[in-house]
């Protein structure tokens, strides 16, 4: 449990912040960006949720927040740190409760047979600002894993994760009644 007396500290005045072993690293780091590119995610994932997710949904994003924190986690303890202490991260079966979902959701759906515009009600629209920040999350936590070791299950998680929010987005979009907006490609 995390307990926290007061927010500022005056350590990061200069630029720098702790990671989790305690490490003091520059604010604009490839992990710090990683991990604040997820608590960004985390976010918008809250704002999608306020802006009326369908309450069948709601349970499952209320698990998807509590993970995304483990992965924030995950990215914020080096890898050898996580030898000495117990931390939260992203295991198989994170993975696989995200498919479960996707098949799930998916089996409602009519298949696709356009691309999706971003849009129907304002929840569907929101899921799909979560899909691109969850694809900018993967991209730098994919550049991090070429230069330090990341959580074996964080990319597959990410990845899965940024398909869960595409057809979350439809399933919204169609429990609404707003349905998905189809793209035209006759060249407007």
């Amino acid at each position: 449990m995390v307990h926290i007396t007061r927010v500022y500290t005056r350590t990061g005045d200069d630029g720098t912040t702790a990671l989790g072993g305690g490490q003091r690293v520059a604010k604009d780091s490839l992990r710090i960006d990683a991990y604040g590119t997820v608590d960004e995610l985390n976010s918008v994932i809250g704002v999608a949720v306020a802006m009326g997710l369908h309450e069948s949904m709601r349970p499952a994003f209320f698990v998807i927040q509590q993970v995304l924190f483990n992965l924030g986690s995950d990215l914020c303890i080096l890898e050898e740190d996580k030898k000495k202490w117990a931390v939260p991260g992203i295991e198989p079966r994170h993975v696989t409760q995200l498919e479960e979902w996707i098949d799930g959701w998916n089996d409602d759906l009519e298949p696709l047979k356009s691309f999706i515009l971003p849009g129907g009600d304002p929840a569907a629209a929101q899921l799909h600002v979560a899909r691109t920040v969850c694809r900018r999350a993967e991209r730098l936590t994919l550049t991090l894993s070429r230069e330090e070791m990341v959580g074996e299950q964080v990319i597959p998680y990410l990845n899965r994760l940024s398909d869960l929010l595409f057809v979350a987005a439809r399933y919204q979009a169609k429990l609404s009644g707003a349905g998905d907006i189809l793209w035209d490609s006759r060249g407007y």
